[in-house]
């Protein structure tokens, strides 16, 4: 098989599991804390990362990092897991996962802001218009099915949501800059966020907290197919992609399917807001990124 067709394979997949993800937020929230479902799924995908390690012999590239490679693996196992999944399940647990998911998309627009300051690139003037189109999106999806009468959302939830778009971008720059194996990172990283995560769950009192098998079970789905194996499936199918540019664009089919399982799984009504929103922002992205290529 070609490797252009493992690509396709490997994004498809990663995007089919994504557009799962947000019914498995929902029912996880249902039934556990943040700090307790957080904590379950991280410590899962560390367990799958490292697996993952084992299986492709990176093993023995742990022992060769750097005093200075270490800390900066402290630093983003806090923004990613910790600080990007807690805002986003707290926005969850306010909002319908089909206004959480689409704003947390705006993350691609941020992007290019953060590049500037962080990797010494130049932001084009489209970006700022792409910044302003998709906030419109954002407003739209926050609506809930009624764009004239603002505030029908939970302001705070939106507002944690745009965050956590803004901590993803930050993680995806600060990473750029890590030129370690992709699989060694994100294991460092995510071995610092269960460690962190574990000190939350005592402070929480989590280990105290009755877990039903429905919470676990989700839980333990996110830890699998949120942040361990799906990471390394979409980094797979980018390093066998030709080019990268029409793998990463499947990206955006996983909020369709998303809205599809909630409304059949969860049962929230479909607003004709949200896809509409979503187009808008995903146009806002395809737009900042035509320029891009454009200038190179």
């Amino acid at each position: 098989m070609k490797k252009s067709s493992q690509a396709y394979i490997y994004a498809a997949l990663s995007v089919i599991l994504w557009g799962t993800i947000p019914t498995s937020f929902k029912i996880a929230l249902s039934e556990l804390s943040i700090v307790t479902m957080l904590g379950i799924a991280t410590l899962v995908s560390m367990l799958v990362l490292f697996n993952i390690l084992a299986a492709t012999g990176k093993i023995k590239f742990l022992g060769k990092m750097t005093r200075n490679e270490i800390l900066w693996s402290a630093l983003l196992g806090l923004i990613n897991p910790v600080l990007y999944y807690l805002m986003l399940l707290t926005a969850y647990s306010r909002l319908p996962g089909q206004v959480a998911q689409p704003v947390n998309m705006i993350w691609p627009v941020i992007l290019v802001f953060l590049s500037m300051p962080i990797l010494h690139q130049r932001i084009p003037a489209r970006s700022f218009a792409a910044l302003l189109i998709s906030l419109a999106g954002v407003y739209i999806i926050a609506s809930q099915g009624a764009p004239l009468s603002p505030g029908r959302s939970d302001a705070l939830g939106v507002t944690l949501a745009l965050i956590s778009g803004v901590l993803w971008a930050l993680y995806f720059v600060l990473n750029v800059r890590d030129s370690r194996d992709e699989a060694v990172k994100l294991f460092t990283n995510f071995a610092f966020g269960s460690a962190y995560m574990i000190i939350a769950m005592v402070l929480n009192g989590s280990f105290h907290e009755a877990i039903s098998f429905s919470g676990a079970a989700a839980s333990v789905y996110i830890g699998i197919f949120e942040m361990g194996i799906t990471f390394w499936l979409w980094l797979r199918a980018l390093q066998l992609a030709t080019t990268s540019d029409k793998i990463s664009n499947l990206i955006f089919f996983a909020p369709f399917i998303s809205l599809i399982l909630l409304h059949f799984i969860i049962g929230e009504p479909v607003y004709y807001t949200t896809p509409v929103g979503l187009m808008i922002i995903i146009g806002s992205v395809l737009f900042q990124n035509r320029g891009r290529k454009a200038e190179h």
